[in-house]
């Protein structure tokens, strides 16, 4: 098992307590939006990851560690804030991922031709955007 690192020095708690609880509570539903975006279409979950990094930044130490630390989360934001790049496995999967979600609602659910070309237009941009982030461990 990996030994946590701890984060803490990262850490600038704001002084209001009741700010920390709004930073607290706005970072544990960017956590919830992001792991529904692992399994809704057009829902990112890298960006929500980050917003609730930068939350629990500003609002605890316990939970920035939690985050950052997270077997599955932690690697990505980790990346992020270090080097501002995702890792390339992570980037083929979230596009493999938004092309499958995409296309099965533009075929099963949307009738619309005109929003099927407007899902695929939606898609094509997400996919070429998130290609264009940088990946430090990407193959040559």
């Amino acid at each position: 098992m990996k030994q946590p690192v701890d984060y803490s020095h990262e850490v600038h708690r704001h002084d209001s307590p009741v700010v920390r609880w709004l930073f607290l509570a706005a970072g544990f539903l960017c956590v919830a939006l992001a792991v529904a975006g692992l399994f809704l279409p057009v829902l990112p979950t890298t960006p929500f990851l980050l917003a609730a990094a930068a939350c629990f930044a500003r609002a605890s130490e316990r939970f920035y560690n939690w985050l950052l630390n997270h077997r599955v989360f932690g690697p990505t934001v980790v990346e992020w804030r270090r080097h501002r790049a995702i890792p390339y496995r992570t980037k083929l999967f979230a596009i493999a991922l938004m092309v499958l979600t995409l296309s099965a609602s533009t075929i099963f659910f949307v009738r619309s031709p005109h929003a099927q070309a407007g899902l695929a237009v939606l898609g094509l941009l997400l996919a070429v955007w998130m290609w264009r982030i940088p990946s430090r461990d990407r193959p040559r």
